[in-house]
């Protein structure tokens, strides 16, 4: 959806503002004394601060009990100093260890059971057998983890300051003195908590998001000519800028360890449990022997979970058993997706629908963006153009080919403006008491796209039933929805504070778009010269107007409205000022001050509005329509969101830059166990072009979630508009589905164990460091090697082939062994509606035979086997199947494929019966046989390829229920 950001200039003048003025801090029922926006009680240093010394130690079965108290004078440095602490340590299991210090009276905000639900104390004992163990000094207290299984490594968190580099240390951006390291004490204020830790020089950290980091999918952390990183979690609604603040906050991070003496790396993890704005600093002080991270974080307590690791997908398979693993997915999900800000009415709609099937381009999914809407409120449908009986015809029209339809759900709900305007959503609100409050108990009134509107409370107890009447409501009304989107919920609001307070409610009239022109384009495509369509070739004449196919392309402008670091900005809260990068925390959301039942304050609980949304909308469709698996994609995300939604990488630009970076961004959701990712495909803001789309197009249909969405008045986007982007749509679609049954498998071991379906290379080959920076490419679970073109004019990609030589890389098309550079990048061919695939040796994939226009098709029609052997002639993989749309998941049926020594083993265990035969089996790597056989029996309709070593078995019918052996020699 169209960022706020892109709309300031077009803001109404509004009412004086009301609330959101002074910070009035409520958690958990205790007031604290309110310090307004002055600082002068507070010393804003932390030299003096004097840390905490443990004492009352108990140790127990599962770990150890303590007190922490201060250690000297209160410091005051950024809030009140808090005398006692209590630190509990779990040994959670052999890889999890759980470090948790919080205030001993309570006082803090704590992340609600009811929010994110934690596993419960272990039942076995783990402190003589957990890989990770925890290590204290009592005076001043500071702790170390480290591994059982390498003791003499460095510690992988180490808050000693002994470890740390020596202080102070100036501001390593000059212009900025918060960016400077006075002391690493322990310091735990009401407004302030900060904690350090060493880490080795240069190493290798990845997550911290959300975030478009300049560095790539691996964070700077002050090395090889980095600058270091701030990365500042506060939601906030911003067309996808680069390295700043955005709409999620997961303060998880993964280190990649590599040891270059042994040639050997290890995984860990680190996890906060925090929800308040806060500052994370990555970074390695001139001169220092060793880097650090350091977190500043304005509430709540300090909640540690580490992760042993020793494997990346172990590391976010232990996060996920911690914060809950992503939900089930429907089949269909996986399927293509169709959207723009900009179809007007219910007929847009219907051709768009025939255009795609006219063009034989798949179409899972149509969408409606905030086009349907009446007057832009939610649930609601326009009486003239998307009249809710034609818009039910056309739904189930859809349903009726297998396809599904998706509307759009945004956070802010009108309110009334006379006692003539009727509108239920916010009349039944109203009288439940389900919208967040101002400090007086009056409804806090922010603005969006409606005009004036309140926001939910998530944590009222009626609010799940409100918001299921009023999902309800609008599928009788028509809106017959397959999945729910859910958008601007870090919550945005196109005013600060309460600004709709004592306003004249009529006064201000929805949105209006008429007039809107967007005259961006892609960076090498000039409109000016080639005019408007963005077409590849005018007359038989490229378009591109780049001098060459170079790799680097044009920075995209930063677009913000003020600056975090910005002198004597008011914050109107804690007196740190986090680096929020459009300076206030109540700019542009709610203010600080809003009032949630419970006593709760947005202050604490800001950054957890969209996953609150999301596991209620996700609740509620479970009611309306049961039995069958929710589909949610949303835009704010915290950690537990996976187990609720999938998430779109937000209002992207139709650039190159952003078809690249829009890589970092899928691999980053697998560490926060949001699999269920992908960006807007061809981009959202600006105009596209032929090329890009087409580019962009094959890029995402090789990510989970697979989506073509841009904005209002924009270039019309879909990839029948041009007839090379239809073609790059059908071969990659085609692929796609033809991958549906490995897709769907990786994703019930996502669900399942936590493991991350599409992964960073390195991952799956750990100790090769000239993988550690590759974020061009990725790996669609351990076997899917992806090599996208990335600029523009370019007719080849460069792209490394991991293993080192050893192993062999086989190309998706063609079954060919690649003659790969070992260690370094090989040039690839790579022409317009291109994109390499290449295929793991050691593998074995369960594919559907023939791709259909639908999900639905392509699971009705028969199964194919690709084997692609290695050197010493094994393969191995696994299958699993089931109906693809139960909730909960009902019967299932796992498959093991295991190939040696000329034999192929199918293995099949579970409940459920899969209908369609295996028809093919392809077999790559094999001497050509003399004969074969299926269930001993000799089998004559065989084919060999002598170029490939390929062998192929067809119309073999075989029961996937059952026990299957073929052999060939």
């Amino acid at each position: 959806m169209f960022s706020l950001l892109l709309l300031l200039g077009v803001l109404y003048t509004l009412a004086p503002t009301v609330w959101g003025d002074v910070s009035q801090r409520a958690t958990l029922g205790n007031k604290l004394a309110s310090n307004g926006t002055g600082t002068s009680s507070y010393s804003m240093n932390v030299t003096d601060c004097p840390g905490y010394t443990l004492g009352s130690l108990h140790e127990s079965d599962i770990g150890l009990t303590a007190q922490l108290t201060l250690a000297g004078p209160a410091c005051n440095a950024f809030g009140r100093d808090i005398s006692n602490l209590t630190i509990e340590v779990t040994y959670q299991s052999q890889s999890t260890l759980h470090v948790k210090i919080y205030d001993t009276a309570n006082q803090q905000f704590t992340i609600p059971e009811s929010v994110i639900e934690r596993p419960a104390a272990p039942k076995t004992s783990y402190t003589g057998n957990s890989d990770l163990l925890f290590n204290f000094d009592a005076a001043p207290f500071a702790f170390w983890v480290t591994r059982r299984s390498d003791p003499g490594a460095m510690p992988l968190f180490d808050t000693r300051t002994s470890s740390l580099p020596p202080t102070p240390i100036p501001p390593f951006n000059a212009s900025d003195p918060s960016t400077a390291f006075d002391g690493f004490p322990l310091v735990f204020e009401d407004q302030y908590l900060q904690v350090a830790s060493a880490l080795p020089y240069g190493t290798n950290i990845y997550g911290l998001g959300e975030v478009i980091a300049s560095s790539g999918f691996r964070r700077d952390i002050g090395t090889d000519g980095g600058v270091g990183t701030i990365q500042t979690h506060w939601a906030r609604d911003v067309a996808d800028p680069i390295d700043q603040n955005m709409y999620g906050s997961h303060p998880i991070y993964v280190e990649h360890r590599y040891n270059a003496t042994t040639g050997k790396a290890s995984a860990s993890g680190v996890l906060l449990l925090n929800a308040a704005g806060s500052d994370i600093f990555l970074q390695t002080p001139p001169n220092s022997k060793v880097s650090l991270i350091e977190y500043r974080l304005i509430g709540g307590i300090m909640d540690f979970y580490f992760f042993s690791g020793p494997s990346d997908a172990e590391v976010i398979a232990q996060y996920g058993s911690v914060i809950g693993y992503p939900m089930w997915q429907p089949a269909w999900g996986f399927g293509f997706h169709l959207c723009r800000w900009g179809y007007h009415n219910v007929s847009d709609d219907i051709e768009n629908v025939a255009q795609m099937r006219a063009a034989g381009i798949p179409l899972e999914v149509q969408w409606n963006d905030i086009d349907l809407y009446h007057a832009f409120r939610d649930f609601t449908t326009d009486p003239v153009n998307f009249p809710g009986d034609e818009l039910r015809t056309f739904i189930r029209d859809l349903a009726a080919n297998n396809q599904h339809y998706i509307p759009i759900t945004d956070v802010g709900i009108a309110i009334t403006v006379n006692s003539t305007d009727i509108y239920d959503p916010f009349t039944r609100g109203v009288e439940e008491d389900v919208w967040i409050k101002n400090p007086d108990g009056s409804l806090y009134l922010g603005q969006v796209w409606p005009g004036y509107t309140v926001y939910p409370d998530w944590f009222s107890e009626n609010i799940l039933s409100v918001w299921t009447e009023a999902l309800r409501n609008w599928t009788e009304i028509g809106v017959e929805f397959s999945g729910i989107w859910l958008d601007m919920n870090e919550p945005s609001s196109f005013c600060s504070d309460s600004c709709g307070t004592g306003a004249n409610y009529s006064a201000l009239a929805p949105m209006n778009m008429a007039g809107t022109v967007v005259t961006g384009y892609p960076e090498c495509y000039n409109e000016t010269k080639w005019g408007p369509s963005g077409n590849m070739t005018i007359n038989g004449t490229s378009t591109n107007s780049c001098t060459t196919s170079s790799t680097t392309t044009t920075a995209v402008v930063k677009r913000g409205v003020g600056a975090g670091g910005e002198k004597d900005v008011n914050l109107n809260s804690p007196p740190y000022a986090i680096h929020n990068a459009i300076g206030s925390l109540n700019r542009n959301t709610l203010a600080t001050n809003a009032t949630h039942s419970g006593g709760y304050a947005e202050l604490d609980v800001h950054n957890m509005f969209g996953l609150m949304e999301e596991k209620t909308t996700h609740l509620a469709i479970q009611s309306v329509i049961p039995g069958k698996r929710p589909f949610l994609i949303s835009r704010s995300t915290f950690p537990s969101a996976g187990k609720w939604t999938g998430h779109w990488l937000g209002d992207n630009y139709s650039k190159w830059q952003y078809l690249y970076l829009n890589i970092q961004g899928v691999l980053q959701f697998q560490i926060y166990q949001i699999p269920m990712v992908g960006a807007d495909t061809c981009g959202f803001n600006d105009n596209t072009d032929e090329e890009l789309c087409n580019r962009w197009m094959q890029l995402s249909a090789f990510v989970p979630f697979y989506r073509n969405h841009n904005t209002y008045a924009a270039l019309p986007q879909e990839p029948y508009r041009w007839e090379s982007v239809a073609n790059a749509s059908r071969i990659a679609i085609a692929a796609r589905y033809s991958l549906l049954p490995y897709w769907y498998t990786l994703f019930a071991n996502s669900s399942m164990a936590g493991l991350p379906p599409v992964r960073a290379l390195f991952y799956e080959f750990p100790d090769e460091p000239e993988l550690f920076t590759v974020d061009r490419q990725w790996l669609v679970g351990s076997d899917i090697l992806v090599t996208p073109v990335l600029t523009p004019g370019a007719t080849t990609v460069d792209g490394i082939f991991p293993g080192r030589g050893s192993v062999i890389w086989r190309d998706w098309y063609t079954h060919a062994a690649v003659n790969a550079t070992s260690g370094g990048n090989t040039t690839l061919d790579a022409p317009i509606s291109y994109i390499n695939v290449h295929i793991r040796d050691n593998s074995a994939l369960l594919l559907h035979q023939e791709p259909g226009y639908t999900i639905y098709e392509t699971r009705e029609g028969p199964y194919s086997l690709l084997v692609s052997l290695n050197a010493a002639g094994t393969a191995f993989g696994t299958a699993y199947v089931d109906d693809g749309i139960s909730f909960p998941p009902g019967p299932s049926r796992s498959l093991t494929f295991q190939a040696a020594k000329g034999t192929l083993k199918i293995e099949s265990k579970g409940k459920y019966t899969i209908l369609q035969k295996l028809e093919t089996i392809t077999v790559l790597g094999v001497q050509k046989p003399s004969q074969v056989s299926l269930q001993g029996s000799p089998v004559k309709g065989w084919t060999y390829k002598e170029a490939t070593e390929e062998l192929v078995v067809s119309n073999i019918s075989v029961n996937l229920d059952g026990q299957t052996t073929l052999a060939w020699k």
